[in-house]
């Protein structure tokens, strides 16, 4: 990618998930591969499990921090029904990461609305490229559920051109230094699955 060329990524989820996380580690691998950065996070009811979404752009000149619809180059989501809420985001070619995660809205909950079934078949005839990983699993078994947002961004990363190095000093630079180590083999743990 040229410094001319901007780039978009929304990162998508519910409440508690780390997506604030995940867009600020993002946005900071962007800044030291040598790009503008703008970021746009809506948090909505996030304490209660509602919606979040972070919008991430760069390039060399970037003046909004707003993805247009159809222009994203990646679509990562913590969980899967947030996937199909905000699908309009992904450019045509673009990349879906998605965790097989469901976390079942209050309406649902409520009995107003019901959870679709077939997700993953859902998905699969809603984006030509996919990855479709069970990140929650993928960070439990590195012994930390709470790095699942690193795992679904180390998926990410590989529709991206950003360095690894830019990655992982990002990660470095992002997250407590004692939560450090987990997050990068989180985040390597979410690489392998492209």
């Amino acid at each position: 990618m040229s410094l001319e060329d901007v780039q978009s990524v929304v990162l998508v989820g519910v409440g508690g998930q780390g997506i604030l996380l995940a867009s600020e580690v993002l946005a900071q691998a962007a800044v030291l591969s040598g790009h503008r950065v703008k970021t746009n996070e809506v948090h909505g009811m996030a304490q209660r499990g509602g919606s979040v979404v972070a919008q991430i752009r760069w390039g060399q000149k970037v003046y909004s921090p707003l993805v247009a619809s159809g222009t994203a180059r990646v679509l990562g989501s913590l969980e899967q029904i947030e996937a199909l809420r905000y699908a309009h985001y992904l450019a045509p070619n673009g990349l879906a990461v998605v965790s097989a995660q469901a976390i079942m809205p209050m309406t649902v909950s409520t009995g107003e609305a019901i959870y679709p079934k077939d997700v993953p078949g859902l998905l699969k005839r809603s984006f030509s490229r996919l990855i479709y990983l069970d990140a929650a699993q993928a960070a439990l078994d590195l012994g930390e559920i709470r790095a699942a947002n690193m795992v679904v961004l180390g998926a990410v990363s590989t529709g991206l051109d950003i360095a690894i190095e830019d990655w992982r000093d990002a990660i470095v630079a992002s997250v407590k230094e004692r939560f450090v180590e987990i997050n990068l083999r989180a985040f390597e743990a979410g690489r392998s699955f492209s």
